[in-house]
């Protein structure tokens, strides 16, 4: 018996109940934790949904952005699993929409303007 606690490891993501632009958030999670997360496959996708469950906002930041007309995992991780609202990816979102979310409900991603104040997760190395 090591004494660890059966949460260990700790938990890495974590939801963050403060009100912040998308780019606060980023700074905020870099400044407290590691990153905004990246949800790389359905595992991490379940695992944000079960995290996200107790959100203030109807959606919630990621780390998912629209840049040089791509989407991408702010942290350069490569966008292969996807969980779009509408089931595809939205190829050239209206020039405000560039910032990644997942819905309260944690069943799929969605676009919002990056100057929406929402609570956010973060994720933890």
């Amino acid at each position: 018996q090591s004494g660890c606690p059966p949460t260990w490891p700790m938990e890495k993501l974590i939801l963050v109940q403060e009100m912040k632009t998308w780019e606060e958030a980023l700074e905020y999670c870099r400044g407290h934790y590691t990153d905004l997360p990246s949800l790389l496959s359905k595992t991490e996708h379940l695992q944000a949904q079960s995290k996200i469950e107790g959100a203030q906002t109807d959606h919630v930041w990621t780390g998912l952005i629209f840049l040089a007309r791509e989407w991408l995992w702010v942290n350069g991780d490569h966008l292969e699993y996807q969980a779009w609202s509408g089931g595809k990816l939205p190829h050239c979102p209206a020039q405000y929409l560039h910032c990644g979310t997942l819905t309260r409900d944690g069943e799929h991603w969605g676009t919002r303007n990056c100057e929406e104040r929402r609570n956010f997760l973060c994720y933890r190395a």
